[in-house]
């Protein structure tokens, strides 16, 4: 029942599947007596039973009491009616049931919302959003993933009853989050529903309404930022990334004697309020640090030509450098076409010249030069930072083109009739 019977009907197989019955959870213990049980869900009904290593839940039809944490019921109570059971569900396309003959059950239309795409709650959709706020970030991420509609009713109670979501764990709203941002109607769930993003990052609202007059964008600040997700690949880092690169231009907006709006120093503020965003609802170190460095260098102008580009790919790494350019690239699909065009050509060139590089595996970094520390040392250089100086020196030289990336080559360097090279 629930979410695997709900894939089957989409087409889609189930992760795994959620078993009920009208046993009670003793009935159940005794039906697999000799088999391994896991009993920690004992209390809502649910037994595991392990079988071939595999877990099985299995768990008794129930009815729910009044949720007072706004997350979980304050009871159960056990029943042997399915349909109870299901009416305690959040969407109809979650509470269809399919018997072992291959009978469904639906009695609240599931199987038809998901025939027309359609997101409907169970019963009164106040109800529902009030028993859990989770619910609310949960229709939207079915919104973006699938892209069904949300049904008017249920889309006028998310919005009535957002304020639910403050009584959410910060790790519960992330993962809805995340995966919302990743759907393929990401960017049509983010212009509905600002309303209900701005209840767990407030620091949206000023971007919501941030007009930008100025002759690079044709649309205001949210919406450009909608584009800007839409434009990025499917990636949490990318479209994490898009949606907070400029969070930071409603502080740094200014206008000009002629009536163009500018944002000098967006950039920085945006990285800045990014990371305090992100370490709110709690994201790894990893994602955090990699999209608040995407967000801080999405505006940096980096010149076409293979020096510019060896350093930037020594100073980020491959894997950053070419989210950079998705970065950069997404971020001009969002702007005047006519006056980026020629930019966003020269992304593309400049990709092609980044993947020549890599495969070619010329020396952007320290790890790719023909000499390392040990070679400084041996050619007189103390232990210490000169060292790592040197070696800087000698880098800068190589990615310039000034001289190559010889072994040889750069141990003469280092052993020059007159001496060492110090802080080359």
């Amino acid at each position: 029942m629930g979410g695997c019977v709900r894939d089957l009907l989409r087409g889609v197989d189930p992760h795994d599947w959620d078993i009920c019955t009208s046993a009670r959870p003793e009935e159940t213990e005794h039906c697999f007596a000799g088999h391994r049980l896991i009993k920690t869900g004992l209390k809502h009904g649910t037994v595991t039973v392990l079988e071939d290593g595999e877990p099985y839940e299995i768990t008794t039809y129930r009815t729910e009491g009044p949720y007072s944490d706004s997350r979980r019921p304050d009871y159960v109570e056990f029943v042997s009616s399915l349909e109870a059971d299901l009416a305690r569900r959040d969407f109809t396309m979650n509470a269809i049931a399919l018997g072992l003959d291959g009978t469904m059950r639906d009695p609240f239309g599931g199987a038809d919302d998901i025939k027309a795409g359609r997101i409907r709650c169970v019963g009164k959709p106040a109800k529902r959003f009030q028993e859990d706020g989770l619910r609310v970030m949960r229709a939207l991420r079915f919104g973006a993933v699938f892209g069904y509609e949300i049904e008017e009713g249920t889309t006028w109670a998310i919005h009535e009853n957002r304020h639910m979501l403050k009584h959410v764990a910060a790790e519960r709203i992330n993962v809805e989050l995340c995966k919302l941002l990743v759907g393929s109607k990401a960017g049509e769930i983010l212009r509905q529903y600002p309303d209900v993003l701005c209840e767990f990052w407030p620091e949206l609202g000023p971007l919501v309404t941030l007009e930008q007059n100025t002759p690079w964008h044709c649309w205001g600040g949210w919406e450009h930022t909608i584009h800007t997700v839409e434009a990025a690949p499917s990636d949490l880092i990318l479209r994490l990334t898009m949606l907070l690169h400029d969070i930071g231009k409603p502080s740094c907006k200014s206008t000009d004697g002629n009536g163009i709006d500018h944002f000098y120093g967006h950039p920085t503020v945006s990285a800045k309020l990014a990371d305090q965003m992100l370490r709110a609802l709690k994201f790894d170190n990893r994602t955090r640090e990699r999209v608040v460095a995407l967000v801080e260098r999405h505006d940096v102008q980096i010149p076409c030509r293979d020096r510019s580009i060896r350093k930037w790919l020594g100073r980020l790494g491959p894997e950053t450098f070419f989210q950079l350019l998705e970065v950069k690239r997404a971020d001009g699909m969002g702007q005047s076409y006519e006056l980026v065009k020629d930019r966003l050509a020269e992304l593309e060139e400049m990709r092609a010249k980044a993947e020549e590089i890599v495969a070619q595996g010329q020396c952007f970094s320290l790890k790719d030069l023909a000499v390392n520390g040990r070679d400084v040392i041996a050619a007189g250089i103390a232990p210490g930072p000169e060292v790592g100086r040197v070696l800087n020196g000698l880098l800068e030289r190589v990615t310039s083109g000034e001289i190559t990336n010889e072994r040889e080559t750069l141990l003469r360097l280092l052993r020059p009739d007159d001496g060492p090279l110090i802080g080359m």
